[in-house]
């Protein structure tokens, strides 16, 4: 997988529409410099963010489809997209569509989207600590989706709503190392942490009484996971956007390829999640003249393979 994802990055550096539609000749990048600064200064960005991505929703996914056992669950559930969509909403009225206060303001109302999902969850008398969790999500993503709506019927119609339907539909076209220098740090720490924690997945997917009895803090060690997967996915979608369908597809797929133990679902989600959005931008910014939103793309492979997964008569879910 590994070696599968260095071969993607490699080509996808190459692939673009310039000198013309297809995949450069590795040579020209020492004989143009127009080429050189192209690779350099646009698709490697382009690439990287991607990188970073596709491997934060996959582990998010992983994350939380364990901890809530339930496969359909992504981070969406837990007011995190919404939460990012009304920040960038929100800034991009008030503060214009200066990238790094969109970006802020995204991240900062998806962390805000975890903590209203939590501290209602709290609340709650009635239901296991997961259910809570999960109506409390579903309330809190209901109503920031609804913030969302009221805004763009605010919004100028001719500069501030069109600024806000592209940002909702997902892309890169944006990226430069500036946004992936920013993105990188929270990403990486995320990332890191629930991969090192991983196998502390297969005992929290347990019943919180089956948990607690193998050594486990079920409540204070899902709050934990849910924050750094959160992070992760805040950071990536301040800068992307609304992707959909990555951190709820891939998990799938890599259970089904390998295993469903976190030990090796993880690492395979990681990388299969790169390598999924890698292409998916690649062929975004290369069939045709102008660009496909990455989220219109992810989107459509994303619900297709699903569909094609549930027709399959070998699969079923167990707890």
């Amino acid at each position: 997988m590994v070696l599968l994802l260095l071969l993607v990055i490699a080509v996808a550096a190459l692939v673009g529409r310039y000198p013309r539609p297809g995949v450069m000749a590795p040579g020209l990048l020492r004989t143009d410099s127009l080429a050189l600064r192209l690779v350099v200064d646009l698709r490697l960005p382009r690439i990287a963010a991607a990188v970073m991505l596709g491997a934060g929703l996959a582990a998010a996914g992983v994350v939380m489809q364990m901890i809530f056992a339930n496969p359909l669950v992504e981070p969406g559930l837990v007011g995190v997209s919404q939460g990012a969509a009304f920040g960038a909403a929100l800034a991009i009225v008030l503060a214009g569509t200066r990238p790094a206060v969109v970006q802020l303001s995204a991240a900062v109302f998806a962390l805000a989207g975890l903590f209203l999902t939590y501290r209602i969850a709290r609340r709650l008398r009635f239901g296991g600590w997961i259910l809570r969790l999960v109506l409390s999500g579903i309330a809190v993503s209901a109503l920031l989706s609804s913030g969302v709506g009221i805004i763009k019927f605010f919004a100028d119609p001719l500069d501030q709503l069109p600024e806000i339907t592209f940002w909702m539909l997902g892309g890169l076209w944006n990226v430069t190392w500036n946004e992936v220098s920013r993105i990188t740090a929270p990403v990486v720490l995320g990332v890191g942490y629930v991969y090192f924690r991983r196998y502390r997945l297969n005992i929290l997917s347990l019943q919180d009484r089956v948990a607690f009895s193998l050594g486990a803090r079920p409540d204070r060690e899902r709050l934990l996971l849910l924050l750094a997967a959160t992070v992760a996915t805040a950071s990536v979608i301040s800068v992307a956007g609304m992707i959909g369908w990555v951190g709820l597809l891939v998990p799938h797929a890599a259970r089904r390829l390998f295993r469903a133990d976190a030990l090796v679902a993880m690492p395979a989600s990681i990388l299969l999640g790169a390598i999924f959005t890698v292409i998916a931008d690649t062929a975004g910014r290369s069939l045709v003249a102008g660009e496909i939103p990455l989220g219109v793309i992810t989107s459509l492979v994303g619900a297709t393979g699903f569909i094609a997964l549930l027709l399959t008569h070998n699969v079923r879910m167990e707890r």
